[in-house]
């Protein structure tokens, strides 16, 4: 039986390796295993680890990583220290990480130091910020790649990955998104209290790169909400260097009718509240890879997701308040058609576990080799 530790710092990851642990979990040639850190730590996120373990997963291994909003550095270092004491114990035959976290560049590292086989989800996407230097190291530290789409495939061939170490499954968290197990909106209204008939969703993160901007940009935002109407359901943003700058801000919307703030939610809750509101805002990926697949249009502000795929549903405007309200008008009066947006159909996890149960991938050597184009 092989051993496979997934590495989840966020509840955004835990949503795209969901199905890949769902499908192993009861395959008898592998035994699945989770690291749990990051966010999923954190008090004030909701301490999102309790609702992994209410999934019914086996084998959580909760562990502290969190230093301080300013320091990523220490936060990958502490990563670092407690996943290489919690590999040496499980000797994991693959390690597997997504996307761009400070948690994924550690588990590769600690990986790819060990001599361990490390498969990176979701690699060969550019976007704006730190992340995207994250993702292209956490690839670069990897000896097997799970990505998206043909265009992630070719870039990972441009950074000297082998053809044969890359495998196209799109983006596992569609699995969840076309499921017959999402919740219907009652359900999930009643389950956060939500009492809007129509509502929009807010997600805003901080740009690391433009931290010094992060309270300027949090506070047009905030008056963008303010100044409107609508009725949002606002989702905290993440840890990241600039986070506090938009807690501060949204200290004005405490109380207020028109919002209900949440520390998180939920994937699958989530993903039926998406799939009814009326819009979506802010800078999170959500709003350029989920909304299409539903026909929600989404506000996209700011710099965070450049040069990322936009589809016709995707509205992109500045950080001031009036571009935002502008945003916001043109979201209400377009009515984009849900369409497939080069992420997958639904099937990544078979897609994975047929990888997972052909010999070539575990004959991959962990001595990287650089392909010269």
């Amino acid at each position: 039986m092989k051993q496979i530790v997934f590495l989840t710092g966020t509840r955004a990851d835990f949503g795209k390796i969901k199905s890949l642990l769902q499908i192993l979990q009861d395959d008898t040639a592998y035994q699945p295993h989770i690291f749990a850190t990051g966010m999923h730590m954190i008090e004030k996120y909701g301490n999102t680890v309790i609702e992994i373990e209410k999934c019914g997963f086996k084998n959580i291994y909760p562990f502290i990583n969190h230093t301080s909003e300013a320091s990523m550095d220490l936060t990958l270092a502490k990563t670092v220290e407690g996943f290489s004491s919690y590999v040496n114990r499980i000797k994991p035959d693959l390690i597997v990480v997504h996307g761009d976290r400070v948690e994924a560049l550690a588990g590769a590292l600690v990986g790819s130091l060990n001599n361990i086989l490390v498969a990176h989800i979701e690699g060969g996407e550019i976007s704006g910020t730190i992340d995207e230097l994250i993702r292209h190291s956490t690839s670069k530290m990897s000896h097997v790649h799970y990505v998206s789409n043909e265009l992630a495939k070719r870039r990972l061939i441009q950074m000297g990955e082998l053809e044969a170490s890359i495998f196209v499954i799109g983006s596992p968290d569609i699995d969840i998104m076309f499921s017959d197990t999402l919740p219907s909106v009652e359900i999930a209204k009643s389950y956060y209290d939500i009492n809007f008939e129509d509502y929009a969703i807010a997600m805003f993160h901080p740009v690391t790169t433009e931290f010094d901007n992060m309270q300027v940009y949090a506070d047009a935002f905030v008056d963008a909400l303010l100044q409107d109407s609508n009725n949002y359901v606002v989702i905290y943003p993440n840890n990241d260097l600039g986070s506090e700058a938009i807690f501060n801000a949204y200290s004005r919307l405490e109380n207020h009718p028109r919002f209900r703030i949440f520390p998180s939610t939920r994937f699958e809750y989530f993903l039926t509240l998406l799939k009814h509101c009326k819009f979506m805002i802010g800078n999170s990926s959500a709003g350029i890879r989920e909304t299409p697949y539903y026909g929600i249009p989404a506000v996209n502000i700011g710099t965070r997701q450049q040069n990322r795929a936009y589809h016709e549903s995707v509205i992109n405007t500045g950080y001031t308040t009036k571009t935002i309200l502008n945003g916001i008008e043109l979201a209400l009066n377009s009515k984009p058609q849900k369409e497939e947006v080069g992420f997958g159909t639904g099937n990544s996890a078979k897609l994975f576990l047929d990888t997972l149960n052909d010999i070539k991938v575990w004959q991959l050597s962990n001595q990287k080799q650089f392909l010269d184009l």
